[in-house]
């Protein structure tokens, strides 16, 4: 996951320089009489990690928009904490300010993505983003327990 504008900036540096890698091995590959189908299981696991790398870009984008996945049960809350920080445009100095932590703190917390927080802590940190998190509980019936 991208946290930062630093890391945006060096992911898409290197999107630009694994395409024209790609299409230099594609070129030397071509080039050497290789045929079709052995070009093409050479060029899939370089464009494999090209479109994993331009997913966490697009992904880093969409959270400087404002845009969230859902989440459930507090799972992926860690990830919505940092994109709420990145899409608040600060950085985690500045949270960490406003937490009232050192600013190791909120990296290491990030870097975990927030495992294992307590809740007031999370409460703290969306009250440093100035954030409001609205919540919908949906009861599912209990499972009949069979009797044998």
């Amino acid at each position: 996951m991208i946290r930062n504008e630093s890391e945006y900036q060096q992911a898409v540096a290197r999107l630009e320089q694994e395409r024209k890698r790609l299409q230099e091995h594609m070129r030397h590959w071509k080039e050497q009489g290789f045929t079709p189908a052995q070009v093409e299981k050479l060029r899939e696991p370089i464009e494999a990690f090209h479109l994993q790398l331009a997913e966490e870009v697009e992904s880093y984008e969409r959270l400087k928009r404002g845009q969230f996945e859902e989440f459930e049960n507090l799972r992926g809350l860690g990830q919505v904490l940092i994109g709420l920080r990145i899409a608040r445009g600060m950085t985690q100095r500045e949270l960490a300010r406003r937490v009232g932590v050192d600013e190791t703190v909120v990296s290491r917390d990030e870097r975990n993505e927030y495992h294992g927080m307590t809740v007031e802590r999370a409460k703290r940190v969306l009250e440093a983003l100035e954030v409001r998190l609205v919540t919908r509980v949906e009861v599912e019936p209990l499972q009949a327990r069979s009797t044998s």
